[in-house]
């Protein structure tokens, strides 16, 4: 039985992750071997120059003790993964990290959750169906996890906050995307945990967003594709879902539309296809009934203790900068851009500025009701009508029954 750790432990836990080339695994691995983070840190030159190393950079006393202190400030905790409010399901993969940065209730990683993933670009057909996902699977009971990206991600997290565990790729006081910030509130307000594993005042780097993807997916009992293009970093997701033993699910979409290329590839080579909350109730209920969460034991860390492939190499901290001081407001929007893979877009500022290219964005070849298009689109029903109109005269548009549109082929 897990028992919440000290303020020692927990300070001694968090400077060891924060070290230098000490990822996961590796952690893992030196608190085993030495058995303790405190330990382990008093080990860490005499293993640097075992293995050469002039010197390895260890998080100091001060850099954690700002690091803590900013959290508090703005209302963030950190829970270890021996404690009991660890979220079992993450602690079960070999790459759980060892702490969480916590915002919010943590009774929101208790409950059995469901991974809710897609396109930022996504179609309106696309965001209607993944909002429509989340409140169903969160009136069944479970939590839904994302990962605070535009698109599918904000549909699910704003459809069930009082569900949500929203993942973050940088520290929880720089928030990406900037938008979010709000929502990001609403859940912590509403009931719903925020999470990273990432110094609190971190900005997220591209590599830091298929490491939050692994934990999207280790959350989680499923996760659910809505739409994903070829290359789409919801695919990763995927990946990482199937390698540590979790179901995952496709939504089908139209073969026409490059939005829906990936999730149908994933049911094409075996994903389960999912076009309603039922389907993935019916799957997952028989793990959370024999209480399969509870039965999930981590790998064991074997061999020699070397710097992990996902952390080495890497400008993990910049121990020579102070960490910035506590923000004034508790959480602070970043404005950086995930990278785009092909076919993956970011429906954002530009294309906001064009109502009509903001719901040509949102169209598709897979029909959508007006209204669903008009609220995705956060336009006046007028100005939606009059702008499908426009399309239409120009052939672009083509309408079908029930008040339901689409892209003209």
């Amino acid at each position: 039985m897990t028992t919440p750790f000290s303020d020692a432990q927990l300070f001694d836990w968090l400077r060891l992750i924060r070290s230098e080339n000490v990822g996961p695994r590796t952690f893992r691995a030196l608190v085993n071997q030495y058995g303790g983070a405190k330990a382990a840190l008093e080990a860490l030159p005499g293993l640097a120059r075992k293995s050469g190393r002039a010197a390895l950079r260890i998080a100091s006393v001060a850099e954690v003790e700002r690091e803590m202190e900013t959290a508090r400030a703005a209302g963030a905790r950190f829970v270890a993964s021996g404690e009991p409010a660890y979220p079992k399901a993450l602690r079960a993969i070999d790459t759980a990290p060892p702490v969480l940065c916590l915002k919010g209730d943590a009774e929101a990683l208790a409950a059995p959750c469901v991974a809710i993933v897609g396109s930022r670009n996504a179609s309106a057909a696309g965001l209607t169906f993944a909002g429509r996902l989340a409140r169903e699977l969160a009136d069944a009971g479970f939590g839904i996890v994302s990962g605070l990206a535009r698109g599918v991600d904000t549909a699910a997290h704003r459809t069930a906050p009082a569900s949500t565990v929203a993942v973050l790729a940088g520290g929880l006081g720089r928030v990406y995307p900037s938008e979010n910030v709000p929502l990001l509130e609403r859940i912590v307000d509403e009931g719903g945990a925020v999470l990273s594993e990432m110094p609190f005042s971190w900005e997220p780097k591209a590599r830091d967003f298929p490491r939050r993807n692994r934990i999207v997916s280790g959350l989680s009992l499923g996760t659910v594709v809505v739409e994903a293009a070829r290359r789409s970093g919801s695919l990763i997701t995927a990946r990482f879902a199937n390698e540590q033993g979790r179901l995952v699910f496709g939504v089908p979409g139209s073969p026409l539309d490059p939005r829906a290329e990936g999730a149908n590839g994933l049911i094409r080579e075996g994903a389960i296809l999912c076009a309603s909350a039922d389907h993935v109730i019916s799957a997952l209920m028989p793990l959370v009934d024999r209480n399969w969460i509870e039965s999930l034991e981590a790998q064991e860390v074997t061999g020699d203790i070397v710097a992990e492939a996902l952390w080495d190499e890497l400008d993990w901290l910049d121990f020579g900068v102070p960490l910035p001081p506590p923000p004034s407001a508790p959480l602070v929007g970043v404005d950086l851009e995930e990278p785009l893979r092909e076919g993956d877009g970011a429906a954002g500022a530009a294309s906001s500025a064009d109502p009509q290219a903001l719901l040509l964005d949102l169209l598709g070849p897979a029909p959508v009701g007006i209204d669903d298009l008009a609220r995705q689109a956060g336009l006046p029903a007028a100005t939606v009508a009059r702008l499908l109109t426009e399309l239409e005269l120009t052939g672009r548009l083509e309408r079908h029954g029930g008040n339901a549109v689409s892209l003209a082929p």
